[in-house]
Formats: structure tokens, C-alpha cells, sequence
């Protein structure tokens, strides 16, 4: 299974890559093959200073080895060693009407001494992050999110969305990171699904990414914007990276895992502003969208 799904992604980064050079027409993906000293090792992808893109990353990796003593403890296990791939991606437009967007779809493997698998799953989801709320948008990625997710379970897309909810949150700030998607992980062989079965979900969904977030980009990227709602970005760019230091998993295991701090990283916005004790004005739409991310709604 490790060597299918990384082969997948491989190509699915590739696709991606393709889309949104394409949807951006200037700014192309600059390669980056890197090692990891302990075993495995990736290829990061990063897009810096587009037309629409001003940066974005899509990584791939593929890591092994003996599992480190922070993870043992956190999955509660002994000395074991692990198998995982995947593929992360974070797009940072440069117009402020156009959404951050996020995906992962990762595949664990962990093994006795002898080399016998002991446990597996596969993880991943989409979320869609806007600095300006556009119902329709948020509509248009969710419907895409069900349609995936329906082709194989009719439980998955409120179950999936209901923990992308819960998850994607800055509890601190008691306000979600933005408007949901899908969010699932430890998926692993029962009685209604085997790991093939999983397998085909989750590609169901990666196969869905260009066609979830593309046309709200074709959109949004040539609609003029003010100084004022570039700001409005920066400032909420600062609670994007407040969620992937604090509380994101993903970004805490490649820390703990000796992972790549640039790929790790890469998430990270170029410009963002922390305004001290900031608050939007009445009735404006940047309230708006803070009343929405106050609790999960409903898209489709």
C-alpha cells in the first residue's frame, strides 16, 4: 500500500502544480529534493510572487526510521519503527477576495522489530480559508467536498465536516481558522471498509482538490482591492499562523520527527500583521466574516 499511495501522490503534486501555474500565468514552482538523515526524505515545491499566488507550497515526503521517543508517548507506544508519506499544501493568494486554501493527504505505517506491520491509516482533508466571506464560494467548496465523499459513504461528509470544524479552530481565540472542508484521519481496515477501500476515498478527495478551489480563484483574482482589505488580510493571516504553531498536529510532528523546518514552514505567510486589541468596524464585512468563524455553519 505505502508504495501505491506514494506513487499517487507523487503525480497528484504534479497535477496540482500544473493547475495553479496555470491559473496564475507568471510564477512557476521551484523544486526542492531534500533528505532526511534519519531515513526517506521529500520534494518541496514552493510558488513565490505570481500574479495571483504571492506564495504557496506543495510538498511531498516519504519518511522512515526507528519512531522518536516524543511520538512513542504521544501514540502510546514502545520502540517501534514507522513508515509516512504524504502531501501538504498551502496557497497564499495576494488578492484579498481570493482564499488561503489547505490539504493533506497522508498515509502511517508502524512496525514490530521482526518488519511486521502492527498498525495503518490514512489521514488527510481540504479546508478553505477567506479573508472575505463569499457564500457562494464556501458553497461551491463543500458541495465539491460532499460529492467526493458521498461517492463512498453517506455519513463522511457530516462526519468528515463536523471534525474539520472542531479541529481547524484557535481555541484561544474561540474562532474557527476559517470556513471548514473536510478533516479525517486515523482511518484504518473494519468491518465496512479495508485499506483499499480507504485508498480510494481518500484519492477520491485529492482527485477533487483543483476542481474545489480553481474556479474560486477565476473568480476572485482580478477584483480590485483597497489597501484597507490587504491589511485586513495581513491581520488575518496572523491567525492562520497562530493555529499552525499552537495547535496544528501536522506541524508539531515534522518538528518532533527532526522533519525539514523549510518544508515544515512553508505554510507560513510572507506578510502579516498582529494589531494589538484589533476590531473590525460595525457592520462592516470584515465583522461579518468574524460572526461566521464564531460558530460552524451549514454550507450545503
Amino acid at each position: 500500500m505505502k508504495e501505491k499511495f506514494y506513487q499517487y501522490i507523487q503525480e497528484l503534486q504534479d497535477r496540482i502544480c500544473s493547475g495553479l501555474e496555470q491559473t496564475d500565468g507568471k510564477a512557476v514552482f521551484k523544486q526542492d529534493l531534500w533528505e532526511r538523515p534519519e531515513g526517506g526524505g521529500g520534494r518541496t515545491r514552493v510558488i513565490e510572487n505570481g500574479n495571483v499566488f504571492e506564495k504557496g507550497g506543495v510538498n511531498i515526503s516519504a519518511v522512515h526510521g526507528p519512531l522518536p521517543k516524543a511520538m512513542q508517548a504521544y501514540f502510546n507506544v514502545g520502540e517501534v519503527d514507522f513508515f509516512a508519506c504524504g502531501l501538504s499544501l498551502v496557497i497564499h493568494p495576494k488578492n484579498p477576495f481570493v482564499p488561503t486554501v489547505h490539504a493533506n493527504w497522508r498515509y502511517f505505517e508502524m512496525y514490530d522489530k521482526e518488519g511486521n506491520i502492527v498498525d495503518q491509516w490514512f489521514g488527510g482533508g481540504q479546508d478553505l480559508t477567506p479573508y472575505y466571506l463569499f457564500d457562494e464560494d464556501a458553497t461551491h467548496f463543500h458541495q465539491v467536498c460532499k460529492t467526493a465523499c458521498d461517492k463512498h459513504k453517506a455519513d463522511f461528509y457530516p462526519q468528515y465536516k463536523k471534525r474539520c470544524d472542531e479541529y481547524f479552530r484557535n481555541t484561544h481565540r474561540n474562532e474557527a481558522r476559517g470556513v471548514g472542508g473536510l478533516f479525517f484521519d486515523y482511518c484504518k481496515a473494519n468491518d465496512e471498509m479495508n485499506m483499499e477501500d480507504w485508498y480510494n476515498f481518500v484519492t477520491e478527495v485529492g482527485d477533487s482538490f483543483l476542481e474545489a478551489y480553481l474556479p474560486i480563484v477565476e473568480r476572485r483574482k482580478e477584483m480590485l482591492y483597497k489597501q484597507s482589505q490587504r491589511d485586513w488580510q495581513e491581520i488575518r493571516r496572523g491567525r492562520y499562523v497562530e493555529f499552525n504553531l499552537v495547535h496544528d498536529k501536522g506541524t508539531l510532528f515534522g518538528l518532533k520527527t527532526n522533519g525539514r523546518i523549510e518544508s515544515i514552514l512553508m505554510s507560513l505567510p510572507p506578510h502579516v500583521q498582529w494589531r494589538y486589541d484589533y476590531h473590525p468596524e460595525e457592520g462592516s464585512e470584515e465583522e461579518r466574516l468574524l460572526k461566521v468563524l464564531e460558530s460552524p455553519r451549514d454550507w450545503v
